[in-house]
């Protein structure tokens, strides 16, 4: 079973930035899985905020969070990192971290077998 824990949250002033980390347990689990970052903002659907396949080779942003955010990974460490420069108040979300079912990214989460329980990020206007 994998366990995915998510870090970084916190409150940031618009303009701000943060570093959102997931750490995958055990070691190694998900080397060879796509994984992903999406977002839930209260009362509005879960939404997708970018992926990466297995190895970096491919990464993918939704249009609101392009040039804006960058997904990466250490597969050494089990670790996926949201970096996030230029926050908005829009951004505000509970934030999710999710490893696929294949090591191909994808923007649907129902491709996403584990996913981690969410850390807060708000953006202050």
């Amino acid at each position: 079973q994998v366990q995915l824990v998510e870090s970084g949250g916190g409150l940031v002033q618009t303009g701000g930035s943060l570093r959102l980390s997931c750490a995958a347990t055990p070691r190694r689990t998900i080397s060879n899985n796509a994984m992903a970052w999406f977002r839930q903002a209260p009362e509005k659907e879960r939404e997708f905020v970018g992926s990466i396949s297995w190895n970096g080779g491919r990464k993918d942003y939704a249009d609101s969070v392009k040039d804006r955010f960058t997904i990466s990974r250490d597969n050494t460490k089990s670790t996926v990192f949201l970096q996030m420069n230029n926050l908005k108040p829009e951004d505000t979300a509970v934030y999710f971290c999710a490893a696929g079912r294949s090591s191909y990214a994808s923007q649907a989460s129902r491709d996403y077998q584990y996913w981690g329980q969410g850390t807060q990020v708000t953006v202050s206007s």
